[in-house]
């Protein structure tokens, strides 16, 4: 990694309330500022895949700017699950996470990330997937799950990195920080892109 962050004259704010884009921003040792952007996480429905997370980053991204100062780097980010040729979001509750554990077993669904990095004149989107195969998974195990850990605030209804990924995940193919919610290695890649970016 080529970036000093500490040294950086700009500051960087994480538009974002998810607890672990927050917490690889700690590990990667980025000074940050959190912003919490308001929206509605409401797409277009002719909108597939990579389409509906950039368009939900952008949205994210467009709420927050106008509350950038010059000198700051706003970076936003959205996930989502594609399975069975449709968006898995978030739960609204306990059965529809039921229902969607149910129908991710046993099979490959897609995660994808976008992340935008911006400040007040420049603008930078990229997007990573990865594919992953749960286990079949039991009746049991999914309502242990669902009833013990939180799964409201996560796509799919799981976290990779809980219990269920432990005990179900037969597969991954691609970079697994993403599937958690943030593509580390191919953001601090691009972030390095931006900071020669608004160098020229």
């Amino acid at each position: 990694m080529d970036i000093n962050f500490k040294k950086s004259k700009y500051k960087i704010i994480l538009g974002s309330a998810s607890p672990r884009r927050r917490m690889y921003f700690d590990l990667l040792k980025i000074p940050y500022k959190t912003m919490i952007p308001d929206v509605d996480e409401i797409y277009p429905t002719e909108l597939k895949e990579s389409e509906i997370s950039n368009y939900l980053a952008k949205i994210k991204s467009e709420n927050l700017k106008s509350k950038l100062k010059k000198n700051e780097i706003l970076v936003t980010a959205d996930t989502i699950v594609w399975f069975n040729n449709k968006h898995i979001g978030k739960p609204k509750n306990n059965n529809e996470a039921i229902k969607i554990l149910t129908e991710l077993s046993g099979k490959f669904h897609t995660v994808v990330t976008s992340v935008l990095i911006c400040d007040l004149k420049n603008e930078l989107i990229f997007e990573e997937k990865s594919y992953v195969k749960f286990k079949k998974l039991s009746a049991g195990e999914i309502n242990y799950y669902v009833k013990n850990f939180k799964v409201m605030d996560k796509a799919g209804a799981y976290g990779i990195q809980d219990w269920i990924g432990i005990i179900a995940t037969e597969k991954i193919e691609g970079n697994y920080t993403n599937i958690v919610g943030f593509p580390v290695s191919k953001f601090l890649i691009n972030f390095n892109k931006f900071m020669k970016l608004l160098d020229q």
